[in-house]
């Protein structure tokens, strides 16, 4: 498959790379990663990276904003996205051949080719696995390049402390760290938090509640949310505080938005992504997120996952 990809990489002159909408650094870190080796080995063709901007995520790229018209005849690349619904900006089907690129398990498999390796920590490091079958076919990797795939591995497997994490991640992150970019710098702006959020994180951590069978429940209604005056997507970021608290096996974090309460859920066991499509989500076997419409819904969502953690 990793042959198929390239040889429409080499016959296509303009490629465009999406990702998944509320993006994370694995989804900027594969998208951007790809785009750069791509621009590196290709200055001929035109290549592009777009999508809805997280303003969270401006230290790792700028996006480009481009017409319809590009996608004639182009090739289109959909990195760390399992299922169509989840690809940020619907035009990912105005193009002559599309790709996926992912590790979460293949339930939707889209697509004209696809490259899916669930054992893989992250997209990046499948990027990075794909520059490194290649680069004697003419792919050249840069720093900026190698920034962005570092930090879509740090991102998706926690700094390294997820059990994603393999022997092939350390060796490839231990490659990456060799090219010039500044770690010091990119970990302060990949962790650093606003005050508003680091309070309430404090919140959840005087006010999560303790379930029955080691599962644990935070709720986030909008009105608390604009009272530490926090976005949705900031208070996401607070999701992985509970995999500190002992006796805890799973938990579910509801954080409400405009239109739907997005579930967030995390595991130190129990395989949550089957929960997730439960309710119209998905995800990874220890990370999943999923979107219920009402709060009623949340009372049944902590109901199941009680029952998986027995």
């Amino acid at each position: 498959m990793k042959e198929q990809i390239i040889e429409a990489i080499e016959h296509y002159d303009t490629i465009i790379v999406h990702r998944h909408v509320r993006p994370d650094p694995d989804a900027y870190g594969s998208q951007g990663g790809l785009v750069e080796i791509l621009k590196e080995s290709y200055p001929q063709k035109k290549v592009y990276a777009v999508g809805k901007e997280e303003k969270t995520l401006h230290y790792m790229k700028r996006l480009d904003v481009i017409p319809d018209e590009a996608y004639r005849n182009a090739l289109v690349i959909v990195c760390d996205t399992a299922n169509q619904e989840r690809i940020c900006d619907g035009r990912y089907k105005l193009g002559a051949k599309l790709v996926k690129i992912d590790h979460h398990p293949n339930e939707d498999p889209y697509g004209d080719l696809l490259w899916v390796n669930t054992e893989a920590s992250s997209t990046s490091e499948m990027i990075y696995e794909f520059y490194l079958t290649f680069k004697d076919r003419g792919l050249k990797i840069s720093d900026e390049a190698a920034r962005l795939l570092f930090a879509g591995i740090v991102g998706d497997t926690g700094r390294f402390l997820y059990p994603s994490t393999t022997e092939k991640t350390f060796a490839y992150a231990g490659e990456l760290i060799h090219y010039k970019f500044s770690r010091t710098e990119l970990f302060d702006r990949m962790y650093e938090l606003e005050p508003n959020v680091i309070k309430l994180n404090g919140y959840v951590l005087q006010n999560f509640e303790l379930l029955p069978n080691g599962a644990a429940a935070v709720v986030m209604k909008k009105e608390l949310l604009e009272e530490y005056g926090v976005r949705p997507s900031d208070a996401s970021l607070l999701v992985s505080v509970l995999g500190n608290v002992k006796g805890i096996k799973a938990w579910v974090f509801f954080i409400e938005e405009d239109d739907q309460i997005r579930v967030r859920l995390r595991s130190k066991g129990p395989v949550i992504n089957g929960l997730a499509r439960k309710y119209r989500g998905g995800g990874h076997p220890l990370a999943s997120g999923a979107s219920i419409h009402a709060w009623e819904e949340a009372e049944k969502v902590i109901a199941d996952l009680i029952e998986l953690c027995k």
